[in-house]
């Protein structure tokens, strides 16, 4: 066989794989926009405070706080900051339930940016009197307007559950504070999907002190993926 048959051969059985890979996606339902109008009882905007509903939200003077995490290695405290709970004292989103958490049809699109906007949550920034990063994305990021009770976890998309996650300076991307966090919150959305723990522990727990699920999420899910 010529080299020119040979090319042609190898084009057409590539263009034969790609087809049928293509119709194993369509087969199989590729991913897709999340269908919000599945869940008729989820109310994008509800919103249920977990501080003390008789306090008013400060909004000014917030402080960051910091917790001091024994490494799993037996080198020594690491300090990991957490929002302060008069600014930011966690919130939940009553309609989302654990069958809608649990439905692999949800999408967190489905609540994100609807109770309020992107320049609402921005306003956390100077709440905690920290200065608006330039430049905030991919490897450049610095910072997160983060949902202390995550949306996977049934948090509520309001502001007193937005806090502004910040640094460490001078590490990688995926040993930045928010991302060791993002780690925490895909180990409790794993251990309430499987029913290893109640959906209000978790949010409970993560509101109150997520440094605290370091330890295990690290073990289940520091390879990338929680098991």
């Amino acid at each position: 066989m010529s080299d020119r048959t040979e090319l042609r051969a190898g084009l057409g059985r590539a263009s034969i794989a790609a087809i049928l890979a293509l119709a194993s996606c369509i087969a199989h339902g590729a991913p897709s926009t999340a269908n919000c109008d599945a869940f008729p009882n989820l109310d994008s905007k509800a919103t249920s405070p977990l501080g003390d509903a008789g306090q008013p939200l400060q909004q000014s003077g917030c402080s960051t706080q910091v917790r001091k995490v024994q490494a799993g290695n037996g080198q020594g405290e690491s300090e990991y900051p957490v929002p302060d709970p008069r600014c930011t004292p966690g919130a939940i989103n009553p309609t989302l339930t654990v069958d809608i958490l649990r439905d692999p049809a949800f999408r967190t699109t489905c609540v994100r940016d609807n109770a309020t906007t992107a320049t609402q949550k921005a306003s956390t920034y100077s709440w905690y009197q920290v200065p608006h990063p330039q430049s905030n994305t991919g490897v450049m990021q610095t910072c997160e307007l983060d949902h202390l009770v995550s949306l996977e976890l049934g948090g509520a998309d309001t502001l007193d559950n937005i806090w502004p996650q910040c640094g460490p300076p001078g590490v990688v991307l995926r040993e930045r504070f928010f991302k060791q966090k993002d780690m925490v919150e895909n180990y409790l959305a794993r251990q309430v999907h499987d029913g290893l723990m109640k959906l209000k522990d978790a949010q409970d727990g993560i509101a109150r002190d997520w440094t605290q699920y370091l330890d295990a999420a690290t073990k289940a899910c520091g390879s990338g993926s929680c098991r």
